[in-house]
């Protein structure tokens, strides 16, 4: 039967309606408004600004931590928006220095920090409203430490800087002879109105390994010494007879191992030690506990069998 194509064509179109209908619809976004007249967009966050390439941060810069000032040291000291003020200042050999409004100021002795303080306080005492005082270092004066007694080249050894590790102060004096102690002492110079600190003593061998040391820093004026080294004598059935630095606490078992051990003959049960007392020696019986000191001779003898 030949259909009609009227009929057909509204056919068609019912079926692609309904195909249209039941296919999934793809959301689409909606279009964009055009802003309102007279607001500004503001983002949802914001990048923060590493700063401008050449321009100079305003923050103060944080004073030199645990430095202390001396005579002879040249300051830099910067007084915001005061040109007459900000300039560089040498410490005169009485710890002063001449500041305008100000005249004398005592500075040494002080830290960067105390001296800020001191400056901004004086400065707010009738010259200035709220002074911002920042004082730098602008050249250190010549810092010494002086190293005596068993080094190879004793004398003032300069500090690169404020200050030096005792390594590289016994480096700088040519290192310690062979008759050098173990033991070395330093000793820091009084401060205004104080009594003269103990004299630290600081076994070498550790220091070398690394042991002790880490936190003794040398200043100016500091004194290093080291001393002629203590000596004991060891004989009888030993290894390696002889003499042999004395460090501080050595006893009679470790100064056997320094001498080498006993022989195969060697007690370590018939020990003596002769040792001078009130001038005249003595020669008493010892064990491999018994501190050793300056100058003992231990005797070490045979086994009975």
């Amino acid at each position: 039967m030949r259909k009609n194509p009227l009929f057909l064509a509204v056919a068609f179109t019912l079926l692609a309606a309904a195909t249209s209908a039941a296919a999934p619809q793809t959301p689409q976004p909606p279009a964009p408004q055009p802003p309102v007249p007279g607001t500004v967009y503001k983002p949802d966050f914001e990048i923060p600004k590493e700063g401008v390439p050449g321009q100079a941060k305003t923050e103060p810069l944080a004073p030199t931590e645990g430095y202390v000032i001396g005579a002879q040291d040249n300051l830099s000291i910067i007084v915001s928006d005061e040109t007459e003020l900000t300039g560089k200042y040498r410490v005169d050999t009485d710890g002063t220095i001449s500041m305008p409004y100000l005249s004398r100021v005592q500075l040494a002795g002080l830290s960067l920090a105390e001296a800020q303080d001191k400056i901004t306080t004086l400065l707010k005492a009738g010259f200035i409203r709220n002074p911002q005082v920042r004082i730098e270092v602008d050249q250190f004066k010549a810092r010494n430490v002086l190293v005596t007694g068993e080094v190879r080249t004793p004398g003032k050894v300069t500090l690169p800087g404020t200050t030096m590790s005792l390594l590289e102060a016994l480096a700088l004096a040519g290192s310690p002879t062979q008759n050098a102690s173990n033991d070395v002492l330093v000793m820091h110079p009084p401060k205004p109105g104080e009594k003269s600190p103990e004299p630290i003593m600081v076994n070498r061998k550790d220091l070398e390994l690394g042991k002790v040391g880490r936190d003794l820093v040398l200043q100016d004026g500091d004194i290093v010494n080291v001393p002629v080294a203590k000596r004991f004598y060891i004989s009888g059935f030993i290894k390696n007879p002889g003499s042999f630095v004395l460090d501080t606490g050595t006893t009679v078992a470790q100064a056997i191992i320094l001498a080498g051990g006993l022989t195969d003959r060697g007690s370590d049960r018939r020990l003596t030690i002769i040792r001078s007392e009130g001038g005249k020696s003595v020669e008493i019986s010892a064990k491999m506990e018994d501190k050793v000191q300056p100058n003992d001779e231990i005797k070490v003898k045979s086994r009975f069998f």
